[in-house]
Protein backbone atom coordinates (compact mmCIF):
# COMPACT_ATOMS: atom_id res chain seq x y z
CA UNK A 1 0.00 0.00 0.00
CA UNK A 2 1.24 3.51 -0.70
CA UNK A 3 1.91 6.29 1.76
CA UNK A 4 -1.55 7.75 2.42
CA UNK A 5 -1.96 8.80 6.03
CA UNK A 6 -5.52 10.14 5.74
CA UNK A 7 -7.12 6.82 4.77
CA UNK A 8 -10.56 5.94 6.12
CA UNK A 9 -9.87 2.93 8.33
CA UNK A 10 -12.51 0.84 10.09
CA UNK A 11 -11.14 -1.23 12.97
CA UNK A 12 -13.46 -4.09 13.94
CA UNK A 13 -12.95 -5.02 17.58
CA UNK A 14 -12.39 -2.89 20.69
CA UNK A 15 -10.27 -5.22 22.78
CA UNK A 16 -6.71 -4.24 23.61
CA UNK A 17 -5.42 -5.21 20.15
CA UNK A 18 -8.08 -3.23 18.28
CA UNK A 19 -7.65 -0.31 20.67
CA UNK A 20 -3.88 -0.22 20.09
CA UNK A 21 -4.36 -0.35 16.34
CA UNK A 22 -6.97 2.44 16.50
CA UNK A 23 -4.68 4.62 18.61
CA UNK A 24 -1.64 4.21 16.39
CA UNK A 25 -3.63 4.66 13.19
CA UNK A 26 -5.43 7.78 14.45
CA UNK A 27 -2.20 9.25 15.79
CA UNK A 28 -0.74 8.99 12.30
CA UNK A 29 -3.70 10.89 10.85
CA UNK A 30 -6.01 8.17 9.58
CA UNK A 31 -9.75 8.72 9.79
CA UNK A 32 -10.50 5.85 12.17
CA UNK A 33 -13.83 4.31 13.12
CA UNK A 34 -13.86 1.52 15.71
CA UNK A 35 -16.79 -0.90 15.49
CA UNK A 36 -17.48 -3.18 18.47
CA UNK A 37 -20.39 -5.62 18.84
CA UNK A 38 -20.49 -5.20 22.63
CA UNK A 39 -18.59 -2.78 24.86
CA UNK A 40 -14.95 -1.73 25.00
CA UNK A 41 -12.79 -4.57 26.38
CA UNK A 42 -15.84 -6.82 26.69
CA UNK A 43 -14.23 -9.92 25.16
CA UNK A 44 -11.16 -11.92 26.13
CA UNK A 45 -9.32 -8.70 27.08
CA UNK A 46 -11.48 -8.49 30.19
CA UNK A 47 -10.45 -11.99 31.28
CA UNK A 48 -6.72 -11.72 30.62
CA UNK A 49 -4.07 -12.32 33.26
CA UNK A 50 -2.20 -9.62 31.31
CA UNK A 51 1.38 -10.67 32.01
CA UNK A 52 3.77 -8.82 29.70
CA UNK A 53 6.07 -11.78 29.25
CA UNK A 54 8.72 -11.42 26.58
CA UNK A 55 9.67 -15.08 26.12
CA UNK A 56 8.48 -18.42 24.89
CA UNK A 57 9.76 -21.80 26.05
CA UNK A 58 10.24 -23.34 22.59
CA UNK A 59 11.46 -22.32 19.14
CA UNK A 60 9.72 -19.02 18.56
CA UNK A 61 9.15 -17.50 15.09
CA UNK A 62 7.92 -14.27 16.67
CA UNK A 63 10.85 -13.82 19.08
CA UNK A 64 11.62 -10.32 17.66
CA UNK A 65 8.06 -9.20 18.45
CA UNK A 66 8.21 -10.53 22.00
CA UNK A 67 11.63 -8.98 22.44
CA UNK A 68 10.30 -5.55 21.47
CA UNK A 69 7.12 -5.75 23.57
CA UNK A 70 8.44 -4.34 26.84
CA UNK A 71 10.26 -1.37 25.31
CA UNK A 72 7.16 -0.54 23.25
CA UNK A 73 4.94 -0.50 26.33
CA UNK A 74 7.39 1.78 28.11
CA UNK A 75 7.29 4.10 25.11
CA UNK A 76 3.50 3.98 25.04
CA UNK A 77 3.37 4.98 28.73
CA UNK A 78 5.13 8.24 27.83
CA UNK A 79 2.44 8.98 25.21
CA UNK A 80 -0.59 7.95 27.27
CA UNK A 81 -0.37 8.91 30.95
CA UNK A 82 -3.60 6.98 31.57
CA UNK A 83 -1.93 3.72 30.58
CA UNK A 84 -0.11 2.29 33.57
CA UNK A 85 1.92 -0.91 33.67
CA UNK A 86 3.01 -2.42 36.99
CA UNK A 87 6.67 -3.25 36.33
CA UNK A 88 6.99 -5.61 39.27
CA UNK A 89 9.20 -8.24 37.67
CA UNK A 90 8.29 -11.92 37.40
CA UNK A 91 9.57 -14.72 39.64
CA UNK A 92 9.42 -18.22 38.11
CA UNK A 93 10.30 -21.59 39.63
CA UNK A 94 9.01 -25.06 40.37
CA UNK A 95 7.32 -25.07 43.76
CA UNK A 96 8.34 -28.64 44.54
CA UNK A 97 12.01 -28.39 43.61
CA UNK A 98 14.95 -26.02 43.29
CA UNK A 99 14.67 -25.93 39.52
CA UNK A 100 13.64 -22.76 37.72
CA UNK A 101 10.82 -23.13 35.23
CA UNK A 102 12.13 -23.66 31.70
CA UNK A 103 11.62 -20.78 29.30
CA UNK A 104 10.66 -18.38 32.09
CA UNK A 105 11.80 -14.81 32.14
CA UNK A 106 13.36 -12.69 29.42
CA UNK A 107 16.68 -14.24 28.26
CA UNK A 108 18.13 -10.78 27.76
CA UNK A 109 17.49 -9.75 31.34
CA UNK A 110 16.47 -12.73 33.47
CA UNK A 111 18.67 -13.49 36.43
CA UNK A 112 19.02 -16.51 38.63
CA UNK A 113 18.26 -15.43 42.18
CA UNK A 114 19.13 -17.19 45.42
CA UNK A 115 16.83 -18.17 48.26
CA UNK A 116 17.71 -15.07 50.27
CA UNK A 117 17.01 -12.84 47.27
CA UNK A 118 13.70 -14.63 46.71
CA UNK A 119 12.70 -13.94 50.33
CA UNK A 120 13.57 -10.27 49.85
CA UNK A 121 11.40 -10.17 46.71
CA UNK A 122 8.51 -12.20 48.16
CA UNK A 123 8.61 -12.24 51.98
CA UNK A 124 5.21 -13.99 52.22
CA UNK A 125 6.33 -17.19 50.49
CA UNK A 126 5.99 -20.17 52.84
CA UNK A 127 8.30 -22.41 50.82
CA UNK A 128 10.84 -20.23 49.01
CA UNK A 129 12.95 -22.36 46.66
CA UNK A 130 16.74 -22.49 46.69
CA UNK A 131 16.80 -20.65 43.36
CA UNK A 132 14.49 -19.13 40.76
CA UNK A 133 14.48 -17.05 37.61
CA UNK A 134 13.67 -13.38 38.07
CA UNK A 135 12.84 -11.21 35.04
CA UNK A 136 13.11 -7.76 36.55
CA UNK A 137 11.82 -5.89 33.50
CA UNK A 138 8.55 -7.78 33.10
CA UNK A 139 5.22 -6.67 34.47
CA UNK A 140 1.48 -6.71 34.03
CA UNK A 141 -1.34 -4.29 33.48
CA UNK A 142 -5.05 -3.89 33.98
CA UNK A 143 -6.02 -4.87 30.44
CA UNK A 144 -9.46 -3.25 30.64
CA UNK A 145 -8.08 0.03 31.94
CA UNK A 146 -5.31 -0.03 29.33
CA UNK A 147 -7.82 -0.63 26.54
CA UNK A 148 -9.92 2.33 27.66
CA UNK A 149 -6.76 4.47 27.80
CA UNK A 150 -5.89 3.49 24.21
CA UNK A 151 -9.43 4.14 23.01
CA UNK A 152 -9.41 7.55 24.71
CA UNK A 153 -6.08 8.27 23.03
CA UNK A 154 -7.52 7.31 19.65
CA UNK A 155 -10.55 9.54 20.24
CA UNK A 156 -8.26 12.44 21.15
CA UNK A 157 -6.84 12.07 17.64
CA UNK A 158 -10.28 12.10 16.06
CA UNK A 159 -11.31 8.43 16.08
CA UNK A 160 -14.99 7.52 16.30
CA UNK A 161 -16.03 4.57 18.46
CA UNK A 162 -19.28 2.69 17.80
CA UNK A 163 -20.04 0.17 20.53
CA UNK A 164 -22.98 -2.29 20.48
CA UNK A 165 -22.72 -2.24 16.71
CA UNK A 166 -22.73 -5.58 14.89
CA UNK A 167 -21.01 -6.22 11.58
CA UNK A 168 -23.55 -7.68 9.13
CA UNK A 169 -21.33 -7.91 6.05
CA UNK A 170 -18.99 -6.05 3.75
CA UNK A 171 -19.31 -4.00 0.58
CA UNK A 172 -16.74 -5.57 -1.73
CA UNK A 173 -15.90 -7.01 -5.09
CA UNK A 174 -12.15 -7.24 -5.66
CA UNK A 175 -11.63 -4.86 -2.74
CA UNK A 176 -13.55 -3.98 0.41
CA UNK A 177 -15.10 -0.53 0.21
CA UNK A 178 -17.26 -0.49 3.31
CA UNK A 179 -18.66 -2.30 6.32
CA UNK A 180 -22.37 -3.02 6.65
CA UNK A 181 -23.31 -2.67 10.32
CA UNK A 182 -26.44 -2.68 12.45
CA UNK A 183 -26.11 1.12 12.43
CA UNK A 184 -25.68 1.46 8.68
CA UNK A 185 -22.86 1.28 6.13
CA UNK A 186 -19.47 2.75 6.95
CA UNK A 187 -17.32 3.52 3.93
CA UNK A 188 -13.68 2.48 4.23
CA UNK A 189 -10.41 2.41 2.34
CA UNK A 190 -9.03 -0.21 4.72
CA UNK A 191 -10.78 -2.56 7.15
CA UNK A 192 -8.79 -4.00 10.04
CA UNK A 193 -10.06 -7.21 11.63
CA UNK A 194 -9.10 -7.26 15.30
CA UNK A 195 -12.11 -9.08 16.73
CA UNK A 196 -10.29 -12.02 18.33
CA UNK A 197 -12.11 -15.31 17.85
CA UNK A 198 -14.75 -13.43 15.85
CA UNK A 199 -12.29 -13.01 12.98
CA UNK A 200 -13.15 -16.48 11.67
CA UNK A 201 -16.75 -15.42 11.08
CA UNK A 202 -15.70 -12.09 9.56
CA UNK A 203 -13.27 -13.66 7.09
CA UNK A 204 -15.96 -16.24 6.29
CA UNK A 205 -18.22 -13.38 5.22
CA UNK A 206 -15.47 -12.41 2.78
CA UNK A 207 -15.14 -16.03 1.60
CA UNK A 208 -11.50 -16.05 2.71
CA UNK A 209 -11.81 -17.92 6.03
CA UNK A 210 -8.90 -18.15 8.44
CA UNK A 211 -8.40 -21.04 10.91
CA UNK A 212 -8.51 -19.41 14.34
CA UNK A 213 -9.31 -21.53 17.37
CA UNK A 214 -11.08 -20.32 20.50
CA UNK A 215 -8.70 -21.57 23.19
CA UNK A 216 -10.18 -21.47 26.71
CA UNK A 217 -8.34 -20.37 29.85
CA UNK A 218 -9.57 -19.61 33.35
CA UNK A 219 -9.21 -16.21 34.97
CA UNK A 220 -9.82 -15.69 38.70
CA UNK A 221 -9.99 -12.53 40.79
CA UNK A 222 -9.99 -12.79 44.61
CA UNK A 223 -10.59 -10.37 47.41
CA UNK A 224 -7.34 -10.47 49.37
CA UNK A 225 -5.14 -8.63 51.88
CA UNK A 226 -2.94 -5.89 50.48
CA UNK A 227 0.82 -6.30 49.89
CA UNK A 228 0.49 -10.06 49.71
CA UNK A 229 2.41 -10.50 46.43
CA UNK A 230 5.10 -8.07 45.33
CA UNK A 231 6.10 -9.52 41.95
CA UNK A 232 4.34 -11.87 39.57
CA UNK A 233 4.79 -15.44 40.82
CA UNK A 234 4.70 -18.33 38.38
CA UNK A 235 5.36 -21.81 39.69
CA UNK A 236 3.95 -25.31 39.31
CA UNK A 237 1.31 -24.63 41.99
CA UNK A 238 0.03 -21.19 41.05
CA UNK A 239 0.33 -18.19 38.75
CA UNK A 240 -0.63 -15.09 40.69
CA UNK A 241 -0.14 -11.37 40.87
CA UNK A 242 -1.68 -8.52 42.81
CA UNK A 243 -3.47 -5.70 41.03
CA UNK A 244 -3.10 -2.02 41.85
CA UNK A 245 -6.42 -2.11 43.74
CA UNK A 246 -5.23 -4.99 45.94
CA UNK A 247 -7.14 -7.84 44.32
CA UNK A 248 -5.27 -11.10 43.81
CA UNK A 249 -5.40 -12.35 40.21
CA UNK A 250 -4.77 -15.93 39.14
CA UNK A 251 -4.62 -17.80 35.83
CA UNK A 252 -5.35 -21.49 35.41
CA UNK A 253 -5.50 -23.92 32.51
CA UNK A 254 -8.91 -24.98 31.29
CA UNK A 255 -9.43 -28.74 31.77
CA UNK A 256 -12.98 -29.58 30.65
CA UNK A 257 -16.58 -28.63 31.40
CA UNK A 258 -17.27 -31.28 34.03
CA UNK A 259 -18.67 -30.12 37.38
CA UNK A 260 -15.35 -30.55 39.21
CA UNK A 261 -13.58 -28.38 36.63
CA UNK A 262 -16.05 -25.53 36.41
CA UNK A 263 -14.42 -22.12 37.04
CA UNK A 264 -15.89 -21.83 40.55
CA UNK A 265 -14.52 -25.25 41.53
CA UNK A 266 -11.09 -24.45 40.10
CA UNK A 267 -11.14 -21.12 41.93
CA UNK A 268 -11.65 -22.96 45.22
CA UNK A 269 -8.77 -25.36 44.51
CA UNK A 270 -6.53 -22.52 43.44
CA UNK A 271 -7.38 -20.61 46.64
CA UNK A 272 -6.19 -23.59 48.68
CA UNK A 273 -2.96 -23.78 46.68
CA UNK A 274 -2.34 -20.07 47.26
CA UNK A 275 -3.03 -20.48 50.99
CA UNK A 276 -0.49 -23.32 51.07
CA UNK A 277 2.11 -21.17 49.33
CA UNK A 278 1.66 -17.78 51.00
CA UNK A 279 1.61 -16.46 54.56
CA UNK A 280 -1.17 -14.06 55.48
CA UNK A 281 -3.97 -15.72 53.52
CA UNK A 282 -6.69 -16.77 55.94
CA UNK A 283 -9.43 -16.80 53.35
CA UNK A 284 -9.76 -16.00 49.66
CA UNK A 285 -13.17 -15.11 48.30
CA UNK A 286 -13.41 -15.22 44.49
CA UNK A 287 -15.02 -12.13 43.00
CA UNK A 288 -14.71 -13.45 39.46
CA UNK A 289 -14.05 -16.93 38.10
CA UNK A 290 -14.66 -17.31 34.39
CA UNK A 291 -13.48 -18.75 31.11
CA UNK A 292 -11.95 -16.50 28.50
CA UNK A 293 -11.48 -17.62 24.89
CA UNK A 294 -8.16 -16.66 23.38
CA UNK A 295 -7.79 -16.41 19.59
CA UNK A 296 -5.06 -18.85 18.59
CA UNK A 297 -4.36 -19.51 14.88
CA UNK A 298 -4.25 -23.19 13.91
CA UNK A 299 -0.45 -23.23 13.65
CA UNK A 300 0.04 -21.21 16.84
CA UNK A 301 1.62 -18.23 15.08
CA UNK A 302 -0.15 -14.83 14.99
CA UNK A 303 -1.93 -13.84 11.79
CA UNK A 304 -0.97 -10.28 10.93
CA UNK A 305 -1.10 -8.66 7.53
CA UNK A 306 -3.20 -7.98 4.45
CA UNK A 307 -5.67 -10.72 3.56
CA UNK A 308 -4.96 -12.35 0.19
CA UNK A 309 -7.54 -12.63 -2.60
CA UNK A 310 -9.33 -9.42 -1.60
CA UNK A 311 -7.77 -5.98 -1.26
CA UNK A 312 -8.24 -3.58 1.61
CA UNK A 313 -8.48 -6.01 4.54
CA UNK A 314 -5.78 -6.25 7.22
CA UNK A 315 -5.99 -9.02 9.83
CA UNK A 316 -4.62 -8.99 13.35
CA UNK A 317 -5.26 -12.23 15.28
CA UNK A 318 -2.85 -13.31 17.99
CA UNK A 319 -2.04 -14.72 21.34
CA UNK A 320 -0.63 -13.35 23.59
CA UNK A 321 -2.69 -10.34 22.65
CA UNK A 322 -1.90 -8.21 25.68
CA UNK A 323 1.86 -8.74 25.42
CA UNK A 324 1.98 -7.94 21.72
CA UNK A 325 -0.70 -5.25 21.48
CA UNK A 326 1.60 -2.25 21.76
CA UNK A 327 4.31 -3.37 19.34
CA UNK A 328 1.90 -4.85 16.79
CA UNK A 329 -0.27 -1.74 16.93
CA UNK A 330 2.67 0.40 15.90
CA UNK A 331 4.12 -1.93 13.28
CA UNK A 332 0.74 -2.70 11.70
CA UNK A 333 -0.16 0.99 11.51
CA UNK A 334 3.11 1.64 9.66
CA UNK A 335 2.29 -1.12 7.18
CA UNK A 336 -1.29 0.00 6.66
CA UNK A 337 -0.65 3.71 6.24
CA UNK A 338 2.96 4.03 5.13
CA UNK A 339 3.61 0.80 3.26
CA UNK A 340 6.53 0.19 5.62
CA UNK A 341 6.89 -3.60 5.73
CA UNK A 342 8.04 -5.06 9.03
CA UNK A 343 10.46 -7.99 8.96
CA UNK A 344 9.33 -8.95 12.46
CA UNK A 345 5.82 -9.57 11.09
CA UNK A 346 6.88 -11.72 8.12
CA UNK A 347 6.28 -15.10 9.88
CA UNK A 348 2.72 -13.94 10.62
CA UNK A 349 1.38 -13.33 7.12
CA UNK A 350 -2.12 -14.66 6.33
CA UNK A 351 -1.08 -15.92 2.89
CA UNK A 352 0.54 -19.00 4.48
CA UNK A 353 -2.94 -20.52 4.82
CA UNK A 354 -3.72 -20.10 1.12
CA UNK A 355 -0.60 -21.51 -0.53
CA UNK A 356 -1.21 -24.44 -2.87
Amino acid sequence: MGNDLDKRVVVIGAGIVGASLAYHLARKGAKVTVVEADGVASGVTGTSFAWINATHGEADPIAPLRGAAIAEYRHLETQLPGLKVRWTGALSYRASSTEALPGSGNPASKNGVSRSQIIDLEPNLKHPPESASYAADEGALDAVQATHALIAGAQAHGAKVLTHTRVLGFAHHDAVTGVNTSNGIIEADIVVLAAGTGITKLTGMLEVPLPIEASPAIFIRYQSPGNLVQTLISNSEMEVRQSSDGALLAAEDYVDDTAENQPAAIARRTAKAIQNELHGVADLAPEVACVGYRPIPADGVPIIGFLPKIAGVYVCAMHPGVTLAAIVGRLASEEILEGKQSRALEPCRPHRFFQA
